[in-house]
């Protein structure tokens, strides 16, 4: 596999840069992206692929299930910089369905260490799934019951990226916005939960 990376680099090269060097010369002096992704570290959820968009538009932060812990150094200094120095107005959190970080959160089993305490910052979203449908009386199967926990993981996670201070500031002063959507693998579309 690390032969076909190199491979691969090589076909950019010779079919993608070297055919777009201009873009790319102006790409290597200055990033000025205008949305931060916070999504899944998953291999089938490529941002740039599924949002049509070239490189330098979107800057990236992934990790297992597309969480915002707020003890988590690297997401706050992205957070930071892409605030405080690309003045990025709109933040995305995008969750997929198939995701196997949710699947790990509603099913509490196997002998890993540091999964579940990742997921730690997630189990308020298993908690309002669980008292969502015992309120309303539904036993949806483990497919529909892990779409549900993904939705509600990006909600959950907007609302600990509205913990940060300055995400607060920026929004408050109307120069930050968030998004929550979700990646639906099956269909290539991406659903809106946020703002709806």
């Amino acid at each position: 596999m690390i032969s076909r990376l190199l491979e691969g680099n090589e076909r950019f090269v010779s079919e993608t840069f070297e055919m777009e060097q201009g873009f790319f010369t102006e790409l290597a002096k200055k990033q000025r992206p205008t949305v931060l992704w916070i999504g899944c570290s998953d291999s089938r959820v490529p941002v740039n692929t599924i949002t049509g968009t070239r490189p330098g538009e979107i800057f990236t932060h992934r990790n297992v299930a597309n969480i915002v812990a707020t003890n988590d150094w690297n997401l706050s200094a992205v957070l930071e910089f892409s605030l405080n120095h690309l003045f990025i107005p709109d933040i995305v959190i995008c969750g997929h369905y198939g995701c196997g970080g949710i699947e790990a959160l509603d099913t509490q089993g196997g002998e890993d260490r540091y999964i579940p305490v990742w997921l730690i910052n997630a189990l308020e979203a298993r908690a309002r799934v669980e008292k969502r449908l015992e309120e309303e009386g539904l036993n949806p199967g483990r497919e529909e019951r892990q779409r549900m926990l993904v939705e509600e993981n990006v909600m959950l996670q907007i609302e600990h990226l509205r913990e940060y201070p300055f995400v607060k500031q920026a929004i408050a002063g109307r120069s930050l916005k968030l998004h929550g959507w979700v990646y639906d693998m099956e269909s290539g579309r991406i659903r809106v939960l946020y703002p709806d």
